[in-house]
């Protein structure tokens, strides 16, 4: 898609920054809680910046179709279907058990789909004001500079790994701590500002096992910007305008992401 006919990504990030410091950060540590079908937790937080950005953008760019996890499946899945539609894809909060547990790492991710491929991305930590922008063709930026990730000079057995655990299989995650590849583990609980940290070289390999759509879609686009790389755990591109669970395994050194694959699907 021509530049030109892409929204602004300068006004957009203004866009987000804003309604995340005016909806989520006069929340935190006061938010009540409640839990979804599946399980996982919802807050007012998210239900306000949810409906906050949803309004802004429509007001902005009103001919841009608007789809959003707290929306239902059946919606969203509607809103896939017309593939040549533009598309906004909105996690408004995500990391939300952190976010009700009071633990300062979570953030908004915004992308933007056209013709099955994410064209530009925002990812906004609002506790270090951090704003990750990212379009296709012209790299990923952090607070307006540019990032560009360098081959890493660790190697697997000496390197710092992003993983989360709950969504790996029993026998890939059992190897993992018995024989892990890797120094040392961590996991955070936001995967946008996981992807976004990756992107500015925070982080040797990454690995989960099942991101959403709007987990991925914006972060996927801002590490292969940043001249990182991430596949699926059988080897295909991560991102796919679908509603399934995608794994991923990721670094910003590509040569390294191969080796962590590797040793994954040896392993797994």
């Amino acid at each position: 898609m021509p530049l030109q006919q892409l929204p602004d990504l300068t006004a957009l990030a203004d866009l987000v920054r804003m309604a995340a410091c005016e909806e989520l950060l006069p929340r935190f540590t006061r938010v009540t809680q409640q839990h979804k079908a599946d399980g996982s937790i919802l807050t007012e937080a998210d239900l306000a910046i949810d409906a906050r950005l949803k309004s802004l953008l429509a007001e902005r760019w009103p001919h841009i179709a608007f789809l959003s996890e707290e929306m239902a499946a059946d919606t969203q899945a509607q809103l896939l279907q017309s593939g040549d539609q533009l598309l906004w894809c909105l996690d408004p909060l995500d990391g939300t058990s952190n976010f009700a547990a009071g633990i300062p790492y979570f953030g908004v991710s915004l992308a933007l789909l056209h013709a099955g491929q994410v064209q530009l991305g925002v990812i906004y930590d609002p506790i270090r004001d951090e704003c990750f922008t990212t379009q296709r063709g012209t790299g990923t930026r952090l607070n307006g500079t540019q990032l560009r990730t360098t081959p890493i000079s660790v190697p697997l057995n000496k390197s710092i790994a992003l993983i989360d655990f709950k969504r790996l299989s029993p026998g890939l995650r059992n190897r993992l701590i018995e024989t892990a590849p890797y120094h040392s583990q961590r996991n955070f609980g936001s995967c946008a500002l996981e992807w976004a940290w990756l992107s500015a070289g925070r982080g040797h390999v990454y690995l989960h096992g099942g991101q959403k759509l709007w987990d991925f879609a914006a972060g996927s686009l801002m590490l292969e910007e940043a001249g990182g790389m991430s596949l699926t755990l059988t080897g295909e591109a991560v991102f796919v305008p679908r509603l399934e669970a995608r794994s991923v395994a990721a670094s910003p050194d590509p040569e390294l992401a191969k080796h962590w694959l590797n040793w994954l699907q040896s392993n797994g």
